[in-house]
């Protein structure tokens, strides 16, 4: 099995869907792509993401795109229908995948943003949330079939989580990062700062997606486990100064 990111396992599941995954009961959203408020929201995978998006989307203007699968989402579907974009247009879309739905230009000067999340955490989340699916993939087979340490020290799980470092997210064209704020799910008070500085407004943020598990991460993992998910997002870790 060639190594999937957390984005691609996601994305076999919204084609599976017929459109855009769902991670829990209810209705979701991703990317926002706000002309009129000069944003671009990219939304990655088991980060809280879809809180920030479903606050963004009550207060969207007419002529905003949310991809997504709310009733709102559905109904403006039709603006991006047939654009000749570099990538899919999904709910978990980068930056570089949505050049040519929006010019390199614009993305230059938007206020582009994104949700983070500590990498322990994230995987929990992440398992946790294979185990609940349905379709035919590996992952969720493995998922299915051995236990969270088992699954974090499979091979295929290490080349899924070095093949997609958050700032690959934010990545243009160009190959070069743009991104105006990395929003860390647990110091949402401090890095939100400059989001509602742009916006002129605060949101409300309610948690949605919540999995079902253990409150605290850290009992999924043994010492070594620890040591190994550090190895493999050193990356991430390094840059948003996340500790186990």
């Amino acid at each position: 099995m060639p190594p999937q990111s957390i984005s691609n396992v996601r994305q076999l599941h919204a084609r599976r869907q017929g459109y855009c995954a769902r991670t829990a009961p209810g209705l979701a959203l991703g990317m926002i792509i706000s002309g009129g408020r000069n944003y671009i929201f990219v939304h990655i995978p088991k980060t809280g993401g879809t809180s920030m998006a479903l606050a963004l989307e009550g207060r969207a203007m007419a002529d905003d795109i949310l991809i997504g699968d709310t009733p709102k989402a559905r109904k403006r579907r039709r603006r991006i229908d047939g654009a000749q974009a570099a990538g899919r247009l999904w709910k978990h879309s980068t930056l570089s995948d949505i050049v040519g739905l929006v010019a390199p230009e614009q993305i230059a000067v938007a206020f582009t943003f994104t949700m983070v999340r500590n990498p322990w955490d994230r995987m929990v989340s992440y398992y946790t949330w294979l185990r609940r699916q349905s379709f035919d993939h590996p992952a969720v087979t493995l998922a299915k079939k051995l236990d969270f340490s088992a699954f974090l020290n499979h091979p295929h799980t290490a080349a899924s989580l070095r093949a997609a470092p958050y700032g690959s997210y934010m990545r243009g064209a160009d190959g070069r990062e743009h991104c105006r704020a990395f929003i860390r799910l647990e110091h949402l008070d401090e890095d939100t700062a400059p989001l509602w500085a742009h916006l002129g407004f605060r949101l409300d943020l309610p948690h949605e997606n919540r999995s079902d598990r253990t409150a605290d991460y850290r009992e999924a993992y043994s010492d070594a486990d620890a040591e190994t998910l550090a190895r493999l997002c050193s990356e991430d870790i390094a840059r948003f100064g996340y500790a186990f």
